[in-house]
């Protein structure tokens, strides 16, 4: 089963946007993270209307933060790019009318979304600027 790495990705450009400064072009983000420019203004475009980073065009132009780190929490990001949920596994829809389905269906929807709801507040409680700090005195 392939996993979704966009968070991972995403909080790992984010925070070295922050450490560099300035603007920094599809370009740069694509080789950091080993894909192609296009796929990085798909992604980034999530942020962008989410206000947290904004594009300027143009040779001197590029992608920049528009939100301090300390103002966003991994959550913030993990919900402006999630349209589904954070879990593999759901609910079966085969036969609606069935009662053993439906009684399953109940407890794997109830179960999902609470672990769900555990991982959102965990993630609400991990400023960007706090993995900023970690990183840069884990590179010495």
């Amino acid at each position: 089963m392939q996993r979704d790495t966009r968070l991972a990705r995403l909080l790992h450009v984010l925070i070295h946007m922050h450490l560099r400064g300035g603007a920094t072009t599809s370009e740069t983000i694509a080789q950091m993270l080993h894909t192609q420019p296009s796929l990085v203004r798909r992604t980034m475009a999530a942020l962008r209307e989410a206000g947290y980073v904004a594009s300027i065009p143009g040779p001197k132009g590029g992608w920049t933060l528009c939100r301090e780190l300390a103002d966003l929490t991994v959550r913030d990001i993990y919900v402006a790019i999630t349209h589904k949920s954070a879990f593999a596994i759901s609910a079966a829809n085969d036969n609606p009318a069935c009662p053993v389905e439906t009684t399953v269906n109940q407890v794997l929807d109830a179960a999902l979304s609470s672990a769900e709801e555990a991982l959102l507040q965990h993630l609400a409680q991990i400023r960007l600027s706090d993995l900023a700090l970690r990183a840069k005195a884990s590179a010495g």
